[in-house]
């Protein structure tokens, strides 16, 4: 398909993730403060959209507490500036098997499987705007973790979603995923048009040649909204390559540490540098009221306690 370079563009920072980044940067955020902060960073240099993970505030490592998502939540609502929240509805779907001879029994410590009530939980005590759908299941980097998400669990994830009134952002690690994002959509599952984000360079799905990463664009339907990313090193190229081929932009310390060489980031920091890309392109860097409009979101508060 031609390119249609996309002239108003939003700007998505990935804020902390689940990665085993804690350690590795300064600037990668833990506490419900320091996340919310570093969102509202993020949103003062241009972010029009946060997207959330929390983190055990004194380990750093990943978490699905509540309580821990209901602080982000308040903190970023009740901050000066205004943001499109987007929190991840990715944890709770990690196998990690028990090795290659004996998979069974799993690696009960760092297995993560719950339910879909479970998984959306946060999603319908906090009310985000968006939320995240990772579409399908997939090897995940390390040799024996698995990211599941079956087709059950996310038709029903899927429902809860849209019964909630929650745009779900549709992550893509490779072409099937959008094929049955597709389906969902088809089936009512989900609303069109839908929302995408195409995540490249993920081991071990789609890599982030740019071969690839139009495969993936010419697989999203004409209608769909979608942005793209691709970690590490690639992350500024693909602020690039997005808007060039029609689409938005996602950065942060979810999916890249530095700013250059040598240089640890932060989100605020990669988000003002992604912005100099889209303008220097000749597009416009659109806020979440556009966005709200554009995508057709509603801003709410958490549910009352």
């Amino acid at each position: 398909m031609p390119l249609a370079m996309n002239r108003e563009v939003f700007i998505t920072c990935a804020v902390t993730g689940s990665g085993g980044t804690q350690d590795r940067s300064p600037h990668v955020p833990r506490s419900p403060e320091q996340i919310a902060k570093s969102a509202i960073d993020a949103a003062k240099a241009g972010a029009a959209i946060v997207h959330c993970h929390v983190r055990d505030p004194e380990t750093g490592k990943p978490s699905r507490d509540l309580k821990l998502y209901r602080e982000v939540t308040e903190r970023i609502r009740d901050a000066e500036v205004d943001v499109v929240l987007n929190l991840t509805a990715g944890m709770g779907g990690d196998i990690v098997f028990g090795g290659v001879e004996s998979p069974f029994p799993v690696n009960a410590g760092a297995t993560d499987m719950v339910g879909a009530t479970e998984r959306v939980a946060h999603v319908a005590d906090c009310l985000p705007e968006i939320c995240t759908l990772d579409c399908g299941t997939m090897n995940f980097a390390e040799a024996d973790y698995v990211m599941t998400n079956t087709p059950g669990m996310l038709r029903a994830m899927g429902r809860m979603m849209t019964e909630l009134g929650v745009k779900p952002e549709i992550e893509a690690f490779d072409t099937g995923h959008l094929w049955f994002a597709k389906e969902l959509v088809k089936e009512g599952v989900l609303d069109g048009p839908a929302l995408v984000q195409l995540c490249m360079g993920v081991p071990w799905g789609a890599p982030d040649d740019l071969n690839t990463f139009m495969a993936m664009v010419n697989n999203v339907p004409s209608d769909w909204t979608f942005s793209a990313f691709a970690l590490g090193r690639n992350q500024m190229a693909y602020a690039a390559a997005a808007v060039l081929a029609g689409g938005n932009v996602r950065v942060g310390l979810e999916d890249n540490l530095w700013l250059d060489k040598g240089v640890l980031a932060t989100n605020a920091q990669l988000v003002e540098r992604a912005a100099t890309v889209v303008t220097n392109m000749g597009a416009r860097v659109i806020g979440p009221e556009e966005v709200r409009a554009k995508l057709g979101l509603t801003k709410r508060a958490p549910v009352a306690k």
